[in-house]
């Protein structure tokens, strides 16, 4: 039983290190999209301690992919990977121009719980397709679709059904698939289950259908353009499960198209032509005149700055109109009315100072505003003091006046 199981303990370690360094060939077409899975139950078997059958152990496992000898992909291949429990994907459309030339990709696979790593490589073989260009192309844009989801082969293989449904060519293939976020979209809020959209783009070698080219008439154009969903007959084949947006299809006729490239030019060896020693310029170099340039630097702004304030100055100076003037222009009541208000306010300033000096004339009043006979003074000319208050002399005066009337009132009636 020893050498049994010796047999199979090294059968096994064999075989754990096969999967770890032994390269995996792909041969896809050019021209048509390519799908590869790296999965993470082929990675778990090559982290020790190894897994024993029936092990439900779920560890977080993520991968890096990149060209040998380079840090990063080819620009036509794409990966994706959600979380670090979910699988990745390589997906890409490769050239016409990488037939016959193996593409080697370095995989690297990280469990996260125990830091361990795997590699082994993915050589790509592109393969010539006679069906390659298709002359008619299509894009549709689905918006119920993350492209995770859209890269999976049920998934991918009912909309191509749908769409031969609807197109019914002789030969349909998926060209390639692009996220709608490298598009420039935005990653959808975490509400209503809502996806980020993904562009697919098939061939096929025959015209487009008359349900395809409803889009373009003028109706439907119009109802894009008023950001309005327009009205395809064939929608309802492809509601069931796909949601698109009619407005972003593309239609390409390759056949019409119009070849715009140019001759690229020749690079040369890259090795400059020998024009002999270099010469650096002499130590003797010719002075320069900074006289002009003075005069713009400083002169000009100097000399406009002089006139603006000549200018001002005239302003402010020399175009007063003058007292005299506005004398002249002013009515002669209000001049009077005005002398009056500067008298009165001059008198008031004065007795503000010193209060031991004799009322104003200003306030003493000359005639009764009834009977218009003379008042004489209200307070007698013994006093000594002028400091009776205000509106004690008004009270005063309105008393008078009052006394006034009545005696006027009873000689009237006598």
């Amino acid at each position: 039983m020893e050498p049994l199981s010796f047999f199979v303990v090294f059968s096994i370690v064999y075989t754990i290190l096969s999967k770890v360094h032994a390269d995996r060939n792909v041969y896809p077409s050019a021209g048509v999209l390519f799908v590869h899975v790296l999965e993470r139950e082929y990675f778990k078997g090559e982290f020790p301690p190894y897994p024993k059958p029936g092990d439900a152990r779920n560890d977080p496992i993520t991968f890096n992919t990149n060209l040998m000898g380079y840090p990063d992909r080819p620009g036509w291949l794409r990966y994706i990977q959600r979380t670090p429990y979910s699988d990745g994907v390589l997906y890409g459309s490769p050239t016409a121009d990488l037939v016959g030339k193996p593409i080697i990709i370095e995989i690297t696979a990280y469990n996260r719980r125990t830091f361990e790593t795997a590699r082994h490589n993915l050589v790509i073989n592109v393969m010539f397709s006679e069906e390659f260009p298709l002359k008619f192309q299509a894009e549709f844009f689905i918006k119920n679709m993350n492209v995770e989801e859209m890269l999976a082969s049920q998934v991918l293989g009912d909309f191509l059904g749908a769409v031969k449904n609807v197109w019914q060519p002789d030969r349909l293939n998926a060209i390639n698939i692009t996220s709608a976020l490298d598009r420039g979209g935005r990653v959808p809020l975490p509400i209503n289950d809502l996806k980020e959209g993904v562009y697919v783009m098939v061939g096929a070698d025959v015209a487009f259908s008359s349900c395809l080219k409803e889009v373009e008439t003028p109706q439907n154009q119009q109802l894009c353009s008023q950001e309005m969903e327009p009205v395809i007959s064939c929608d309802k084949k492809f509601r069931a499960m796909f949601y698109i947006d009619w407005c972003k299809i593309s239609l390409v006729d390759i056949t019409k198209l119009v070849s715009v490239g140019k001759e690229r030019p020749d690079p040369g060896s890259g090795v400059l032509p020998d024009i002999g020693e270099y010469s650096p310029p002499s130590e003797s170099l010719k002075s320069r005149d900074y006289f002009s340039d003075f005069l713009i630097t400083l002169a000009v702004p100097s000399a406009v700055a002089l006139i603006l304030f000549i200018i001002l100055g005239y302003v402010m100076c020399c175009r007063r109109e003058g007292v005299q003037k506005r004398n002249m222009q002013t009515p002669d009541i209000q001049l009077v009315h005005h002398s009056s208000i500067q008298k009165s306010t001059k008198e008031l300033r004065n007795m503000s100072k010193n209060r031991e000096i004799a009322w104003p004339l200003s306030t003493l009043p000359v005639f009764h505003p009834v009977s218009g006979e003379i008042v004489p003074p209200l307070h007698p000319d013994s006093y000594k003091t002028t400091s009776m208050p205000l509106m004690q002399t008004q009270t005063n005066l309105q008393h008078q006046t009052q006394m006034s009337q009545q005696q006027t009132a009873g000689k009237w009636y006598s």
